[in-house]
Formats: structure tokens, C-alpha cells, sequence
């Protein structure tokens, strides 16, 4: 009994500081407490787990200022993870919440959850990088080789004792200036400067069990002095 009119005095002063709380949704958001690494938005569904007992749920993950109660069997889901803890978005038992929770109060229906989405989370870092440099890499799969290199020129694909193995194969240009020679309105010869497109290179790529296996430079060599990068494969956390 006291226990529960302790929660009630929490669930009441908690109504009556919290502020709306803004969560960083963009992708491997910059961490806004130490030791926070955000997970939301880069995994493809979302990640939802249980309220094992009436648990609290703090502002930070430094667990000094509590946010509200949680009730058993509540659902919530998982926005970023420290070390031992989760962020996470749910009900309390005076309204919708976003704070910190102890893992040790969350059931995950996933096992070793934690360290899948350490890794999957560090996989993504990495690859983040290659599409920003417009570069692939061993690991990615193909919509990662798309989002960095766009569409292929052309793709194929072929059965084999192992399965099923797709190709991809890129063209890759440079725009370079070009003088030219034309008339003007007068009909006098002027001399112009027209951007035209220059291949400098050509990629094959081998894609096994959905992550690039081999990476051929048939042309030129568009993976720069750096050769071939190796990332993790795809890391599945489900």
C-alpha cells in the first residue's frame, strides 16, 4: 500500500514539471546524453517490449529524476539504449512518456537483444560512411549499394546450388568541360564551354544470401586508392 501512494506522489509531481520532450529522430542521432546511442530510427520495424513489474522510468539515463510509474504488462518501444538501460516510448500511469528504463525491468521477446542492436547499430555507422563517400563495400546489401550508387546500369540474376546470386553492374561518370565552336546572334564565331559526360569507370557487383560477396573493377577504377571495404553483413535483431 504505501508502496503504491509513493508511485501516486510520483505520477502527481511528475505531471507537474514535464516538459514535452522533443526526441532526436534522425538517424544515428548525435547522442544528447553520454553513453546514448539512438536505435530508433534505423531499424525497420519497431522494437517493442514489456513492462515486467510496476517499474519507474527517468528523464536521463543518469536515473537521478524520475519521470513516472509504469504499470505491469505496459508496452513500450525501444528508441536508444546505454549501458544496462533502454529509452523508450510508452504509457505511464499518468500519460504518454519517452524516458530511460533499467533493462532488467524490460521482457524482450528477442534474445541477447542488447548486443544485436550494438552491432547493428556499429554495422550501420560504418555503412553510413561508405554511402556518404559514394563508395560500396563487402556486406552491404543492394539497397544500400542503391541509396549510395543510385540505380544500375543493369542487373541479372542466376539459380545455383547455393541459391539464388544477383548482379548488379554501374556505370560511373564524371562531368568534364568541352570547348565548342558556334555562332552567335550575329553570326559571328564565338567559342563555348558545354559540360559533357565522361564514363570513368565501371563496378560489378555479386550479391550472396542478400550482401555483396565479390566486387569487380571492370573498367577504370572507381574503389579509389582505398581498394575493396569490408563491412559486417546485415545484422538481424528480430
Amino acid at each position: 500500500m504505501l508502496l503504491r501512494i509513493f508511485f501516486s506522489i510520483i505520477c502527481f509531481l511528475a505531471l507537474a514539471v514535464q516538459a514535452a520532450e522533443l526526441p532526436n529522430r534522425s538517424r544515428l542521432a548525435a547522442n544528447t546524453e553520454p553513453g546514448a546511442l539512438y536505435v530508433e530510427d534505423i531499424l525497420p520495424k519497431p522494437i517493442r517490449l514489456t513492462v515486467i513489474a510496476e517499474s519507474f522510468i527517468y528523464y536521463q539515463n543518469d536515473l537521478k529524476r524520475v519521470l513516472g510509474a509504469m504499470a505491469p504488462n505496459t508496452s513500450v518501444h525501444i528508441i536508444a539504449m546505454a549501458d544496462g538501460l533502454y529509452k523508450v516510448r510508452g504509457r505511464a500511469r499518468h500519460g504518454d512518456v519517452a524516458g530511460w528504463m533499467r533493462m532488467a525491468d524490460l521482457k524482450s521477446p528477442y534474445p541477447q537483444l542488447a548486443d544485436k542492436l550494438l552491432k547493428f547499430y556499429e554495422r550501420q555507422k560504418q555503412v553510413d560512411e561508405i554511402i556518404k563517400s559514394k563508395q560500396v563495400a563487402l556486406g552491404m546489401t543492394p539497397e544500400e549499394v542503391r541509396q549510395s550508387l543510385g540505380e544500375p546500369s543493369r542487373k541479372s540474376a542466376k539459380i545455383t546450388a547455393q541459391g539464388k546470386e544477383e548482379t548488379l553492374e554501374y556505370s560511373l561518370f564524371r562531368l568534364e568541360p568541352q570547348l565548342g565552336t558556334g555562332r552567335d546572334a550575329n553570326g559571328n564565331l564565338v567559342q563555348t564551354t558545354i559540360m559533357v559526360k565522361v564514363e570513368t569507370g565501371r563496378l560489378t557487383l555479386s550479391f550472396t544470401a542478400g550482401s555483396v560477396s565479390t566486387i569487380e573493377e571492370t573498367m577504370g577504377n572507381p574503389l579509389g586508392a582505398g581498394g575493396v571495404k569490408i563491412v559486417p553483413g546485415p545484422v538481424s535483431v528480430y
